[in-house]
């Protein structure tokens, strides 16, 4: 499968997600729609979302509550899609949301594959599956290869691959099914086995067998976590999507 195989299903997967039609990522202009919860989501809050916005470097789509919809117009105005995801228009939009009780979250660069790459082998690995994986939860090495400190029944991880010098762990990666066969792939490298490419080796691996599955592989990162983007490059992703969304303010006890 293609990059632009892979590109359709995001577009279908992104309308699920944001009550919209696929050809909306298309439109010159943003679209703005009604809030609600579709099955067949990525599942990062049981809550409707307050406002979820995203842009696949064209317009931007934002999915919120009504009472905000006015403000979005305002504020989206002729602006192109993909300048929403600035500073210089993030900080308004952060405002109204506080209105409400709300604040952004950091914007999330997502990754879906566009190449294939078969890795030689270059370390000793092991892959663990399901309730293999239990055993690591709690485990502060590894916050990003699985869920952290505890298991997340909406969003299961699925695979783990570990990296070993002998019986230690160098490194892990994994994936959790955030939707339908949509599996996302995060990793950790210990710091004394960084910069030997442990990190783009198990991630490739981790790609490979996804879509081997006949599952999705996507991989997130931040803006500026240039590291992260390196080993998604390396491992045979590309840039797809940027998104976003709104989260209620902890109250102070």
């Amino acid at each position: 499968m293609m990059f632009k195989d892979y590109y359709e299903k995001l577009l279908k997967q992104l309308a699920i997600e944001l009550n919209c039609d696929p050809s909306d990522f298309m439109k010159k202009e943003n679209v703005i729609t009604r809030s609600v919860l579709n099955e067949g989501r990525r599942i990062y809050s049981p809550d409707k979302p307050f406002l979820q916005m995203a842009t696949c470097g064209v317009n931007t789509v934002i999915m919120a509550d009504e009472c905000l919809h006015e403000f979005l117009r305002e504020w989206v105005g002729d602006v192109e899609g993909h300048h929403l995801f600035e500073f210089e228009s993030l900080p308004q939009l952060n405002e109204e949301l506080n209105r409400y009780g709300y604040q952004l979250n950091p914007t999330h660069h997502m990754f879906l594959p566009c190449r294939e790459i078969r890795v030689e082998e270059r370390f000793k690995v092991k892959w663990l599956y399901d309730s293999e994986i239990d055993r690591f939860y709690g485990d502060p090495r590894f916050p990003n290869a699985i869920a952290y400190p505890k298991p997340c029944p909406a969003r299961p991880d699925r695979i783990v691959v570990v990296a070993l010098d002998g019986d230690n762990i160098m490194g892990m990666a994994g994936c959790s099914e955030d939707g339908p066969h949509w599996q996302q792939i995060g990793i950790d490298v210990l710091p004394e086995y960084r910069s030997q490419g442990i990190g783009a080796y198990l991630v490739t691996l981790l790609k490979n067998k996804i879509i081997e599955m006949g599952d999705i592989p996507f991989y997130g990162t931040g803006a500026a976590n240039v590291h992260s983007q390196n080993i998604a490059i390396k491992s045979g992703f590309k840039p797809a999507w940027v998104e976003t969304e709104a989260e209620k303010i902890a109250s102070e006890v």
